[in-house]
């Protein structure tokens, strides 16, 4: 009786987070469809439904109308670059907070944003653009993760409180960096284009920059999805997950590489957004629970619809485009503090 009340209870809870799942993708789909309509020159979602089905059907016609040259051309590539943005740092987001068993982590806590910030200050600042403003962000970005591993393994160890801190003792090196590239910037050129860069933005987003990115980001999101089975036994006590066979160390490289790529090919593409790596991950909790099979999954469509939303509320909320970075701070700093403080408070009752 109790095997087949257990199994009932499977079933039950497979088919719930099936309608969940449902839901998310349906979100999502309409959060992209909303975002591609909005705007100063609104589009109505069947027109948008023909628009895309005749360039899907005939891919080599150029656009000729207005409507179809402002889909095509400017906010379709938009929103999926926003998109796969939002699901890549949730996925990190996800993934470090499994890793350290600590809801309170994002990946800024590597260094990596930092990182990243820093080699994209810096290309623009040498006037480069494209795959070499990519490339520097990359690789700083990763550069940050190397020094963070070097100072975090201690007599061949890496622990986890290590890596926290010399994540933080990292991003503190890289962002006065970042303030001494804005110290030494042309107050009329590169100055304003480095500060509103860091602030966060889709607005260069084009076919060519979402080719750029779509690489990084889907080796990054591949290499999660396919650890999301580890990832269910690196959250657990170190010597726990070593006694079922998990090398931690190891392992929990694989998933930092795959978040530096993640985040630096985003920071290249739109400058730093924070806190989609923190806030998402907690609703995708919330609604399929701590299975990291499920979670993985569940934070990339949420991230993916959350930050299309985010970057549709910036560009028409006002007739100047809001940076991403204060949308996301207005809404995950609050968050974020409520969410410390039951942290805090669970721990004490604990």
């Amino acid at each position: 009786m109790s095997l087949a009340v257990a199994e009932a209870g499977r079933r039950r809870m497979t088919s719930v987070r099936i309608g969940v799942f449902g839901a998310m993708i349906v979100v999502l789909v309409a959060s992209m469809l909303f975002s591609i309509g909005a705007g100063r020159f609104s589009v109505a979602i069947p027109r948008i439904g023909e628009i895309l089905l005749g360039a899907l059907s005939n891919p080599h016609a150029m656009p000729a109308q207005m409507d179809e040259r402002i889909v095509l051309l400017v906010r379709l590539p938009r929103v999926l670059l926003a998109a796969l943005s939002g699901a890549a740092l949730a996925v990190g987001g996800a993934a470090l907070q499994g890793v350290f068993r600590n809801p309170l982590v994002a990946p800024e806590v590597l260094g990596i944003s930092q990182g990243a910030a820093f080699g994209g200050a810096l290309a623009i600042l040498f006037g480069y653009a494209g795959v070499e403003m990519l490339g520097m962000a990359f690789v700083l970005g990763l550069s940050a993760l190397v020094l963070v591993g070097m100072l975090a393994r201690i007599n061949g160890r890496t622990e986890v409180i290590t890596v926290i801190l010399s994540g933080m003792v990292v991003g503190a090196l890289f962002a006065a960096l970042v303030s001494v590239v804005q110290f030494v910037a042309d107050p009329n050129t590169s100055l304003p284009a480095i500060v509103y860069w860091l602030m966060g933005s889709f607005s260069t987003a084009t076919w060519a920059r979402l080719g750029l990115a779509i690489p990084g980001m889907a080796i990054g999101l591949g290499v999660i999805f396919l650890l999301r089975y580890r990832l269910n036994l690196l959250a657990l006590e170190e010597q726990e997950a070593r006694s079922l066979g998990v090398n931690p160390d190891r392992e929990r490289w694989y998933v930092f590489v795959a978040i530096a790529l993640m985040t630096g090919t985003s920071v290249s593409i739109a400058g730093i957004i924070g806190w989609i790596g923190l806030v998402v991950p907690h609703a995708a909790r919330i609604l399929v629970g701590e299975d990291h099979r499920a979670l993985i999954p569940a934070a990339a469509l949420l991230g993916a619809a959350y930050l299309t939303f985010i970057d549709t509320l910036a560009r028409t909320l006002t007739a100047a485009e809001i940076p991403l970075g204060v949308l996301t701070a207005l809404i995950g700093a609050p968050v974020f503090g409520y969410l410390l403080r039951r942290h805090f408070r669970e721990a004490n009752r604990a």
